[in-house]
């Protein structure tokens, strides 16, 4: 059996796609959606305490075309605190007018030989810039790209069955097109084998949308892309502040 690669792993995290019943939703007087989006931005607001003491992390964004209207972002922990958010949203009032179009479930993973790289000799888990990957600080970048992915397992094109070395390189040099984007992009990666269908989630954040197009267009001509990379659907979204979320539902 080939040698399994070892991972970090930090926070929990739901991308939590949905879409808004807009005929029920302006079917409400403007009364009964005011107390409605009260309730909404009451239990928002007791989220980011949780994320003001870095014991977690959430933000929305609105997607553009017609697979979801929003994602809720949400890391924390463990699962058991992801799912219990995740139910408290459910009974809120709002829910009922709220239809899932998609999930997906990960945990924010790094690999052991990057963490060892970046660590050194000291606990990975001590090492302020291992630690930044694992339990991150969603940036307010302006739009999100979320898609999950998997590497093939098909013939001579199976990425289980290379060696450890070979793995390492391709990721280094698949790597290396991520850095040059250093500052305009920035990334988290979901590990989600036996935790949902694909085997990573991949969230971007840019200021400019085009960035994603390009970085995911340079990364298609690399090895490990090339010959190993499948990829789900992409969703594509913009910066949705808490401040303008009632906005967003305003009739």
């Amino acid at each position: 059996m080939n040698e399994a690669v070892k991972t970090l792993d930090g926070w929990y995290c739901l991308h939590d796609f949905r879409s808004v019943d807009w005929t029920s939703w302006r079917e409400l007087s403007e009364a009964e959606r005011s107390r409605i989006l009260t309730e909404f931005s009451k239990f928002l607001s007791e989220l980011e305490l949780t994320k003001n003491i870095g014991e977690g992390e959430q933000t929305f964004y609105s997607i553009v075309g017609q697979k979801a209207d929003f994602v809720f972002f949400l890391l924390r922990p463990t699962l058991e605190d992801i799912n219990a958010i995740e139910n408290r949203l459910n009974k809120l009032e709002i829910a009922d007018f709220l239809i899932p179009t998609y999930s997906y479930v990960s945990v924010v993973e790094l690999s052991n030989y990057l963490a060892a790289h970046m660590a050194g000799d000291e606990d990975p888990y001590e090492n302020k810039h291992v630690r930044a990957r694992l339990y991150p600080e969603l940036p307010p970048k302006k739009h999100i790209c979320f898609y999950p992915m998997n590497k093939k397992r098909e013939g001579n094109d199976n990425w289980y069955m290379l060696d450890m070395e070979e793995r390492r390189r391709m990721i280094r040099d698949h790597g290396s097109i991520g850095r040059t984007y250093a500052g305009k992009v920035n990334q988290i990666i979901g590990g989600s084998i036996g935790l949902d269908d694909y085997e990573w989630g991949v969230t971007l954040f840019a200021d400019d949308a085009l960035d994603f197009k390009r970085i995911v267009t340079e990364m298609r001509f690399d090895e490990t892309s090339a010959r190993f990379g499948e990829f789900g659907a992409f969703f594509v979204g913009n910066l949705l502040p808490l401040e303008e979320i009632e906005a967003f539902f305003k009739i």
